[in-house]
């Protein structure tokens, strides 16, 4: 890893790349480079980044294979090290601290990558485990460093294991235990005081979408007296809080029958009989068009499908599948229902995805737009990173 001591590689940035970086923007995409010495470095190297005079303006991690040339992680003369790291470790763990007060949430994210000013870094509590994530070959390169900083600050809120999640490519997931006992495959953990169970070997991102945690709880408010529809289920987190927030009937749609099977031992171990709701191995789309054609309804009806535009050039692909999904979701709400519909596509953003909300969109004119959220607070982001502003969740009514 270059440039870890003495002097550092220079990469001269654009003018457009040098307003973003003093905006706060955390990411110079590789048209933002000038010139530099790009040939010999490596994933994870250090840089300095200046302007055309050669005057410092920032340092960060190098990744030759990203569009993502490089993630900012300071501004000025400061250096990226272990007193940095300590020091946002500090600051993320404490805002944690006071957002989870009283112990009726144990899964919460403890660090937020670039919303955190930890680029490419993801850190997810799951009771007594903490799940480490890189993106990127770049961020791999630090994780050593970095764990070796966050064990102490770890232990002293009683997180006692450490594992890094690795997902290649075509394969399953691997968990590298940094410190303490080994993990397990699967761990039981709280929100907002309802037990349910992770399945940190084989579940998505670091075990849970933990990110949908306060809306799932929205759920559980608006379910009551309403039979409900869940659309891409999953492991059942919004089917969980809409039964026991006293929905008459859930009904689970996913195309993996094995997040079925999670869900189910979530609302038994929440004291909630799985035999009284219905999950359904299906493809979504299908199961709403035969839904459709035998005339059912719900009261109330979710979507939380995973990103359709995984890059701008799939934009308008993504706006097209969107609006067919809603479209779908609306013709199975009955009169007088509440629609919530989920996006986690950072290149939809907000004003677009109200575009496939809309009456046209729909096929109806008897909903209104009641709210309209974005990720929890243990999910910041910065004002000058719009990418961050991934995820959006619509309740209509």
């Amino acid at each position: 890893m270059a440039g870890s001591a003495g002097s550092l590689p220079e990469i001269v940035c654009s003018r457009g790349a040098l307003d973003s970086m003093r905006h706060g923007h955390p990411w110079v995409w590789r048209g933002g480079i000038a010139r530099g010495p790009m040939d010999g470095l490596v994933a994870g190297d250090l840089v300095r980044l200046v302007d055309g005079a050669n005057a410092t303006v920032g340092h960060g991690i190098y990744d030759p294979d990203s569009p993502i040339a490089v993630r900012v992680w300071t501004l000025g003369d400061e250096r990226v090290g272990e007193p940095l790291f300590a020091r946002r470790i500090e600051r993320a763990f404490a805002v944690r601290e006071r957002l989870f007060h009283g112990g009726g949430t144990d899964a919460y994210r403890l660090l937020h990558g670039e919303g955190d000013r930890v680029p490419g870094l993801v850190l997810d509590r799951y009771a007594a485990v903490a799940v480490l994530r890189a993106d990127g070959a770049a961020a791999e390169a630090w994780v050593a460093r970095f764990a070796a900083v966050l064990e102490p600050a770890l232990v002293r809120i009683d997180v006692r294991t450490l594992v890094v999640k690795r997902a290649a490519k075509g394969k399953e997931s691997t968990l590298e235990r940094l410190f303490g006992p080994a993990a397990p495959a699967k761990i039981e953990v709280t929100e907002h005081g309802v037990p349910f169970v992770v399945d940190l070997a084989r579940g998505q991102k670091t075990g849970a979408f933990l990110d949908q945690r306060e809306n799932r709880r929205r759920v559980g408010l608006l379910a009551r007296g309403r039979t409900t529809l869940n659309l891409f289920s999953y492991a059942g987190g919004f089917s969980l809080h809409a039964a026991r927030g006293g929905s008459s009937k859930v009904t689970s749609v996913d195309i993996a029958a094995a997040a079925h099977a999670t869900a189910q031992e979530s609302f038994t171990l929440a004291g909630t009989d799985p035999r009284a709701h219905e999950f359904v191995t299906a493809d979504v789309f299908a199961y709403l068009a035969e839904a459709k054609r035998r005339g059912r309804t719900w009261g109330l009806v979710i979507s939380d499908p995973p990103s359709f535009a995984p890059s701008e050039k799939a934009l308008p692909r993504a706006l097209a599948a969107y609006r067919a999904l809603h479209r779908a979701c609306a013709d199975v709400l009955a009169p007088g229902g509440l629609f919530c519909a989920s996006s986690c596509s950072s290149h939809v953003d907000a004003t677009a995805f109200a575009t496939t909300l809309d009456d046209a969109a729909l096929g109806r004119s008897d909903l209104r737009l009641l709210e309209l959220y974005g990720p929890p607070a243990d999910h910041p982001t910065l004002p000058a990173w719009p990418e961050g502003r991934y995820l959006k969740f619509a309740v209509l009514e």
